[in-house]
C-alpha cells in the first residue's frame, strides 16, 4: 500500500488534502504532521513514502527551507507544495527548489486530485493561471538551499529554532538534549552554512523566505 505524507497545520485543509489523496489513490495510507518537526519524524518513520504534500507556512517552516532540506535528504520523494500564496513567482520558485507541483489553497478539489495523479505519474503540475516562464534561483538562494539540504535532520531542527529566535537553553529543553549538544550542532550548522555566528545563520535562512524582508534582530547566547 502506498504511503502519502501530509504536512499542514490547519486541520480542515489537512482533511481536504486527505480526501483528495484518497480520491486519487484509494489504497493509500495517509500520515499527517502539523509542524516541520513532526514532519521530520514522519519522514524518518516512512523513508520510502510515495508522496509528500507540504505547506510552506506552518510551525518550524521558513519559506522554502523545509522543502530544500527534504529534497536534499530524500531526493526520491515527490513533493507537492501547498500554500495560500497565489503569485506565479512563489509557485515557480517552489518548482526551482525541487517541488513537483504547486497547489494554491484556493484550488478546487478536483484540480488537487489531478495534480496528485500527475505527480504520481512523474509529471510536473501547476494551475493554468500560474503557467508561464521558468524561474532561475538567485545564486545566493541556490547556494543556501544546497547548504540547508546538507544538514542532518537534527541540525535542521536546530536551524529552524535559531531562525525563530530561540536561545540555546530553550532549544536544548525543547529537543531534550544538553546545551553542549546544541552548541555542537550550532558549530556544525555554521560550518555547513559557511557563516560565523547565529545572526548570520538566521540571515542565511532568510534567503529562503517567501517574502525576503528585513531579518528580525536575534538574541545572543552567552559563551
Amino acid at each position: 500500500m502506498p504511503d502519502v505524507l501530509i504536512a499542514d497545520d490547519h486541520p480542515l485543509f489537512r482533511d481536504a488534502l486527505q480526501r483528495a489523496v484518497l480520491a486519487a489513490l484509494p489504497q493509500a495510507r495517509v500520515h499527517a504532521a502539523d509542524s516541520v518537526h513532526s514532519l521530520l519524524a514522519l519522514v524518518e518513520q516512512f523513508p520510502e513514502a510515495d508522496l509528500l504534500l507540504l505547506d510552506l507556512h506552518m510551525p518550524g517552516a521558513r519559506g522554502y527551507s523545509a522543502l530544500a532540506h527534504i529534497r536534499g535528504q530524500y531526493p526520491g520523494l515527490p513533493t507537492i507544495v501547498v500554500s495560500g500564496h497565489e503569485e506565479a513567482q512563489v509557485a515557480r520558485r517552489a518548482l526551482a527548489h525541487g517541488a513537483s507541483a504547486y497547489i494554491p489553497k484556493s484550488t478546487a478539489g478536483e484540480d488537487i486530485v489531478q495534480a496528485i495523479r500527475a505527480v504520481l505519474d512523474g509529471d510536473v503540475w501547476l494551475p493554468h493561471e500560474l503557467l508561464g516562464g521558468e524561474v532561475a534561483l538567485k545564486t545566493d538562494e541556490a547556494d543556501v538551499a544546497a547548504r540547508v539540504a546538507s544538514l542532518t535532520p537534527q541540525q535542521f531542527r536546530v536551524l529552524t529554532m535559531i531562525a525563530e529566535g530561540l536561545l540555546n537553553k530553550q532549544i536544548a529543553y525543547d529537543l531534550g538534549v544538553s546545551e553542549a549538544t546544541v552548541k555542537a550542532h550550532m558549530t556544525a550548522i555554521m560550518r555547513k552554512l559557511g557563516v560565523n555566528n547565529r545572526t548570520q545563520v538566521a540571515l542565511a535562512a532568510s534567503q529562503l523566505a517567501v517574502d525576503q524582508g528585513v531579518m528580525q534582530s536575534m538574541p545572543q547566547d552567552e559563551d
